[in-house]
């Protein structure tokens, strides 16, 4: 399973317009079983006006397949030349991922512990 993050770098006072803008072309892409598995991200600290497109794909290849579709579709298209113009610059981050969820620390659960001995002191 691949992560690809596309960060886009917005240009001043863009970044509502472009997340209403992808936030159509999801939907479109979600209709033709593009992207089925995406999320939109802002910064919240980090270069201002930051936009990032998270995608998972079960392969390189399963990504390639989900791309290259959407340069032919006139609605895509279309599309990009309405985003185009809101965006400085931008780079594409592809990772493999190697586990998901987090077990807690020796040190979380020790707090844990604690945290639940007290209010069973209290309560």
């Amino acid at each position: 399973m691949i992560l690809v993050r596309n960060v886009f770098r917005l240009k001043y006072g863009k970044a509502r317009e472009a997340v209403a803008l992808w936030k159509e072309g999801l939907e479109f892409m979600q209709r033709a079983g593009r992207l089925t598995d995406a999320r939109l991200l802002t910064d919240l600290t980090g270069p201002f006006y930051t936009l990032v497109l998270e995608s998972t794909h079960e392969s390189l290849g399963a990504m390639e397949r989900e791309m290259s579709g959407e340069s032919d579709s006139a609605e895509w298209r279309e599309w990009y030349q309405r985003f185009v113009p809101l965006v400085d610059t931008g780079f594409r981050e592809v990772f493999t991922i190697v586990g998901t969820g987090v077990s807690p620390t020796s040190a979380t659960m020790g707090a844990q512990a604690r945290e639940g001995e007290r209010a069973a002191a209290t309560g």
